[in-house]
């Protein structure tokens, strides 16, 4: 991918990879959009927010690289989904079996935090993969913004919202048109060091919406 539509993201993206943290001197960033990451017939989408500035803007693979990467992907072995429990970098032998890793917009933004414009220009990449999914999939979002994301992208796509709207919750579960939709907190260390989420909560969504989608 070498999209330049939001010149804020692009900006911070190059600028992170030049301004590196001392841990990370001297490694050359990714710097670019990153794609989603895992089986292409998965028939469970987990969505993030955006990849982080020294986390999957560096690796090119999303949530590869940093704390909530780690904290994710252990979630994920455990469940089934991952046949390794550590997310290092591109190339490191991992893979995703019936799952899909993407993320609302694909650029690192400042602070963890895209503008509206910049969600609605990376919408169309969201649409094209819940586009590839079987009817009876399963959707999982990491996050308020994230579940956010899915219900316009899901409305873009001409499914019917209920009403009233779905509101985010951790383990909130809603039906929209042929798919599953499933919220948890996000593995950020602001979420997961102060035990908001912890992994027993997050293997619990996971094998919901693993379940949900089997059973269609």
């Amino acid at each position: 991918m070498a999209c330049r539509r939001c010149p804020r993201l692009v900006r911070w993206r190059e600028e992170s990879a030049r301004r590196p943290p001392r841990r990370f001197s001297g490694e050359t960033y990714w710097a670019r959009p990153v794609s989603a990451f895992g089986d292409p017939e998965a028939r469970l989408l987990l969505v993030g927010l955006a990849p982080a500035a020294h986390g999957g803007n560096r690796t090119g693979r999303v949530f590869t690289g940093d704390r909530s990467g780690d904290f994710l992907f252990a979630a994920l072995h455990a469940v089934g989904l991952a046949n390794r429990a550590e997310s290092v970098r591109a190339g490191d032998g991992l893979a995703l079996s019936g799952a899909l890793l993407t993320a609302a917009c694909r650029c690192a933004p400042p602070g963890n935090k895209p503008l509206p414009r910049e969600f609605e220009n990376c919408r169309p990449f969201l649409l094209r993969e819940i586009a590839l999914l079987s009817p009876g999939s399963a959707l999982v979002a990491l996050g308020a913004l994230a579940f956010r994301a899915i219900l316009v992208s899901l409305s873009e796509a001409g499914h019917a919202i209920p009403r009233p709207r779905p509101r985010f919750a951790h383990g909130c579960h809603v039906r929209i048109g042929p798919f599953a939709v499933f919220g948890t907190y996000h593995p950020s260390q602001q979420n997961t060091f102060t035990k908001r989420l912890t992994q027993p909560m997050l293997r619990s969504v996971l094998r919901r919406a693993l379940a949900a989608s089997l059973s269609s």
